[in-house]
Formats: structure tokens, C-alpha cells, sequence
């Protein structure tokens, strides 16, 4: 679900929908996030492969995020 709206945001027409795809790329890696450390916690589900999904969800929160921050000012210079 994330490289669709990836993708879709590759498709943006402007800075503003495209800041707006990236926020629903954060969503949708947060809320992946949060079944992970479920299937974790709750169900027990643990080991390197786990671990390593959710290093790279986070990783992935990390850059969806500074590329909403970046491109939030880059649009309040404009104005």
C-alpha cells in the first residue's frame, strides 16, 4: 500500500498535493508500524526478519517525514 501512494505521489501537480500524498504515506507507515509491533507484542512473533521490518518502517517514517517538513517550509518561503 505504501509504493501505490508512493507512486502516487509521484503524480502530484503541485507542492501542496504532493505534501498531501506524503501525509497519507505517514499514515499508512505508522499504522503498518503499529500491526507490527502487534504481531510482536501480542502475538509473538519475533526474530531478525521482524526486527528488521520494523528498523525499516521506522526508516521509512523518518524520510516521509523530514520530506513533509522540507517541502512545508520550502511552501511557507513562497508565500
Amino acid at each position: 500500500m505504501l509504493f501505490h501512494g508512493l507512486n502516487e505521489a509521484s503524480r502530484a501537480r503541485s507542492d501542496s498535493e504532493f505534501c498531501s500524498k506524503l501525509d497519507g504515506l505517514l499514515q499508512e507507515a505508522d499504522e503498518s508500524g503499529l500491526w507490527l509491533e502487534l504481531l510482536r507484542d501480542d502475538c509473538g512473533i519475533t526474530g531478525e526478519p521482524m526486527e528488521k521490518l520494523l528498523r525499516e518502517t521506522g526508516e521509512l517514517l523518518a524520510i516521509f517525514t523530514t520530506m513533509v517538513s522540507k517541502l512545508r517550509k520550502a511552501e511557507k518561503l513562497k508565500r
